[in-house]
């Protein structure tokens, strides 16, 4: 369903009746008169014609603001949701049959076409001064955080940190592991430990000469690590 959304011009019939509900919310109503004017020839001049009323309501901030603002007899434009309602009395009240126009005001003011209006702001207390407090209860006052001073001159900016100080950086590269302690360049440590062995009794190992069974390193010839030419035919082999 579509609200029925209206505009009324007239008077206010009657004063304006200011309550509250039973939930504490303010509410006002009064009655408006609507006429219509049409030209008379006879009488050359702006007659009324036929007068139609409207109960007209409003809550909250609208209602203070029209309970103080709006009196009887005064002309007024009026914006709304109108409803109508149709109803039948209880015996007591005669038992006759109702229809009420009413409309839900949004917004009311004067009509300026028929005189002057004088505006003013209205101030509403605070929600914290409408609650009462609990007995003994004070509010905290919180102090402002004290200024965070600048670093000293001369001083170089701190990086921020992005990681834990304790967590491995795993984006760095891995570093090049070098030979073991005592162990000469270009040995292996197994080598090394051998020759460290021979050496104790005060003799060094004996010379490789030759290719040995199983051996595919080519053989030295002075013992120096200098290794000789392989023979390629049987007449070297025969000479040497």
């Amino acid at each position: 369903m579509y609200d029925t959304m209206v505009t009324l011009v007239g008077n206010a019939a009657t004063a304006v009746e200011h309550r509250q509900t039973t939930a504490g919310v303010p509410m006002v109503w009064f009655r408006l008169a609507t006429s219509t004017r049409r030209w008379d020839k006879e009488r050359c001049c702006w007659v009324d014609g036929d007068t139609s009323f409207y109960t007209v309501r409003a809550w909250r901030t609208l209602a203070d603001n029209v309970a103080a603002s709006v009196s009887r007899g005064e002309p007024l434009v009026v914006h709304g949701r109108m409803r109508v309602w149709d109803r039948e009395l209880p015996e007591d009240k005669g038992g006759q049959r109702r229809v009420s126009v009413e409309v839900d005001a949004v917004a009311v003011g004067h009509d300026l076409t028929r005189g002057t209006s004088a505006w003013r702001r209205v101030v509403r207390p605070r929600m914290e001064a409408m609650v009462p407090s609990a007995e003994g209860w004070v509010p905290e006052v919180r102090a402002p955080a004290p200024p965070v001073p600048p670093p000293p001159r001369g001083s170089a900016p701190q990086a921020p940190l992005d990681r834990v100080p304790n967590e491995p950086d795993w984006t760095s590269p891995e570093p090049a592991v070098g030979p073991l302690p005592g162990t000469a360049v270009g040995t292996e440590p197994g080598e090394a430990a051998g020759a460290a062995s021979g050496s104790v009794g005060g003799s060094s190992p004996p010379p490789r000469t030759g290719v040995e069974s199983g051996d595919k390193s080519p053989p030295d010839v002075d013992g120096r690590g200098v290794p000789a030419a392989i023979p390629t035919s049987e007449a070297a082999v025969a000479g040497a």
